[in-house]
């Protein structure tokens, strides 16, 4: 079933699904009936939430994008500590180089996946990668992992397939196929990129910076702004999910000893921390 899963990606109209999804995640008429409906399938802990009474939502996406209670995700305050920026399930993790580890058996070019970027794939060879897939169930929002200036966002249009395991496993340079947002910041372990990758019927991939609030279709340089981070602020989100994959400069990062593949994150919990 997972490879006709896979197969049928190939031949489906990846885009016009996915614009029919983002019109029924804005449809206020159908927000009820599909946000209970979601609840129950995925058992969404609503309890969680700022708002929990589901009926409080205006559309789907307002519900799915929803904010957490201020003690919900408490950060870990150790100094130097690395946070996990969502919610969701550790993909793979390890040291970068030419290629990526995209599953086993399964690489993908560090280069194409930050836009042809040369220069910043060799400065960041050696260091270390971690990619964290969010299934539907949960919290949608990404923050920073660390403190750091903005300096680049640039979006790489592309396909969208889906993203979960069966997907993962069986598409060759997945990460590098979908479309996907780039964002470059400056902190204490020099420069560090966070990669929001899109899926199918991922209605969009938001930003804080993006002050009129529509999907991210353009590459913006922030040199001349002063846009700053602290660790565990939001810096976008998913409508609808997906995948999050940041890299670290050589010598920056040690992840947590024993996190493996298919382990449980938690957003704000640490997942490592700086080198020096």
């Amino acid at each position: 079933m997972q490879r006709l899963f896979v197969a049928l990606q190939y031949l489906l109209p990846q885009r016009l699904l996915t614009r029919i999804a983002g019109a029924l995640a804005r449809n206020e008429a159908l927000a009820g009936l599909l946000i209970r409906l979601f609840i129950r399938r995925y058992r969404v802990d609503m309890s969680e939430a700022r708002d929990p009474d589901p009926a409080s939502y205006r559309c789907f996406n307002e519900f799915f994008t929803r904010r957490l209670k201020e003690d919900a995700r408490p950060l870990e305050r150790r100094e130097g500590a690395v946070l996990c920026p969502a919610d969701g399930a550790l993909s793979q993790s390890g040291t970068i180089g030419e290629m990526l580890v995209q599953a086993k058996g399964i690489e993908f070019d560090t280069t194409r996946l930050l836009g042809g970027d040369k220069a910043l794939a060799r400065e960041l060879v050696g260091g270390s990668f971690m990619t964290i897939y969010l299934s539907p169930r949960d919290y949608h929002r990404i923050h920073l992992p660390l403190a750091g200036r903005l300096l680049q966002s640039r979006y790489l249009p592309g396909k969208l397939f889906s993203v979960d395991d069966a997907s993962t496993a069986l598409i060759p340079g997945l990460f590098c196929r979908n479309e996907r947002l780039v964002s470059v910041f400056d902190g204490d372990c020099g420069r560090f990129v966070v990669v929001m990758v899109g899926a199918m019927i991922v209605a969009g991939i938001r930003t804080v910076w993006d002050k009129a609030g529509s999907p991210c279709k353009a590459e913006q340089s922030f040199l001349d702004q002063d846009l700053r981070f602290v660790a565990g602020e939001e810096m976008g989100r998913f409508q609808l999910g997906s995948t999050v994959i940041l890299l670290f400069p050589p010598g920056a990062v040690e992840f947590e000893a024993g996190l493996a593949p298919g382990d449980s994150l938690r957003m704000g919990r640490s997942i490592g921390r700086l080198s020096k």
